[in-house]
């Protein structure tokens, strides 16, 4: 805000200065021709007479130079009467070139052309306004040198309002592109928050439902042996350690610390893993793969996303009840993962966050795939997927 005022105050002396030099320059030539006129008067004019010349002249262009202040205001009027005013006084003539001058800058042709027109009428106005000795041989002459000067004035004020337009047009294109750049970075921003809460949901999620699966099954089940117990307080220790060291590896990748790699990210030769996590901890949870061949980085990282995903969520909503994992696909066509529990077994519940599949549906854009999630007919849920898997090497024969 501080910046935006210094320049706006930068602007408007800059601004200020570039009227004052252009008054004073009518001012200079005004002069000019004041005293030019003045050497081919007759000697002794002023004393028999010619007050008007030294009085009334220098008051009209006093009073041109005082309305030029307003000639943005009021273009054309101020214009025409300055024009006007130009043959009842020498010294106006510089404020009339000004006025001209301004505009023309406007760029339109039947105001710039009414006022050269008015401007020529007050120029054979101002022949017989003062006894020079050397006047135009002929009243065509005169016309002609008025209409070139007013010419030159309306030729330098076009070309003015021309370069105007032209910065103008140059600052808009500023401005636009800045206030693109503004966006594309909120936009970016926006999509680093949606990765990085993708990314802590995914690694999290999962280990925290385990946790409190475990923690739930030690608060209600009272018929549990000591040996159960301490497998269920072991399963609850572990997968604490395992989301403190995952989130440690996030965290590490998202600082961009140079010493710290980026972990490996998990695919479809993880999911045995997972799984067995699953029943480790007490859940009744079985995989079946038909995956003929090795799928892309991107789709085994979704696919295993998607299970983890399935099984956090079935565990959250229907803990203690079956749950099914199947993947199925070959290249060329696509990969197909689906996670299907049954219906709950308990009225416990776990807290869900509400963000897990809006993530997971993210991803499976990013990769080109649908995601689909529904209940089923006897109470159960069902989450599916298409991932699309290009075969590369039928390609590359073809």
């Amino acid at each position: 805000m501080a910046t935006t005022t210094m320049t706006a105050g930068a602007a408007s002396r800059h601004e200020g200065w570039q009227h004052a030099w252009r008054l004073l320059a009518a001012v200079v030539l005004g002069v000019f021709f004041w005293f030019l006129t003045a050497l081919q008067l007759p000697r002794g004019y002023v004393h028999d007479g010619g007050y008007w010349y030294v009085v009334g002249d220098p008051l009209v262009a006093l009073a041109c130079l005082t309305a030029l202040v307003w000639r943005r205001r009021f273009p054309l009027p101020v214009t025409m009467a300055v024009a006007m005013a130009s043959a009842v006084s020498v010294l106006a003539t510089g404020a009339a070139f000004l006025a001209l001058t301004s505009i023309a800058t406007r760029r339109r042709p039947v105001e710039t052309g009414a006022v050269m027109a008015a401007y020529a009428a007050a120029s054979l106005l101002a022949v017989e306004l003062y006894p020079v000795r050397d006047s135009p041989p002929s009243l065509w002459h005169h016309l002609l040198l008025a209409a070139l000067s007013a010419g030159i004035a309306a030729a330098v004020g076009v070309a003015v309002g021309a370069r105007r337009a032209e910065v103008s047009s140059l600052r808009e294109r500023a401005r636009s592109a800045e206030r693109e750049q503004t966006a594309r970075a909120a936009q970016a921003r926006t999509q680093e928050r949606n990765r990085i809460a993708r990314e802590m949901h995914d690694v999290l999620a999962h280990r925290i439902s385990l946790v409190a699966m475990q923690a739930g099954v030690l608060d209600h089940r009272g018929d549990l042996t000591a040996g159960e117990n301490r497998l269920l307080v072991r399963g609850i220790v572990d997968s604490s350690h395992q989301a403190l060291e995952e989130l440690r590896d996030v965290l590490g990748a998202l600082r961009s610390d140079p010493g710290h790699p980026e972990p490996p990210q998990p695919s479809l030769d993880r999911l045995p893993d997972l799984v067995a996590e699953e029943r480790a901890s007490g859940r009744d949870a079985t995989l079946t793969t038909t995956v003929s061949g090795e799928p892309p980085d991107t789709v085994g990282r979704t696919c295993y996303r998607i299970a983890q995903e399935g099984l956090a969520n079935a565990a959250k909503h229907a803990p203690g009840a079956p749950v099914r994992v199947l993947v199925e696909g070959e290249p060329g066509h696509a990969v197909r993962v689906s996670v299907r529990n049954a219906p709950a077994t308990t009225t416990v519940r776990l807290p869900s966050s509400g963000f897990g599949l809006l993530g997971l549906l993210e991803r499976v854009a990013l990769a080109g795939g649908t995601l689909d999630h529904r209940p089923t007919p006897d109470g159960g849920y069902l989450l599916t997927a298409r991932l699309p898997w290009p075969d590369h090497h039928r390609e590359k024969r073809a």
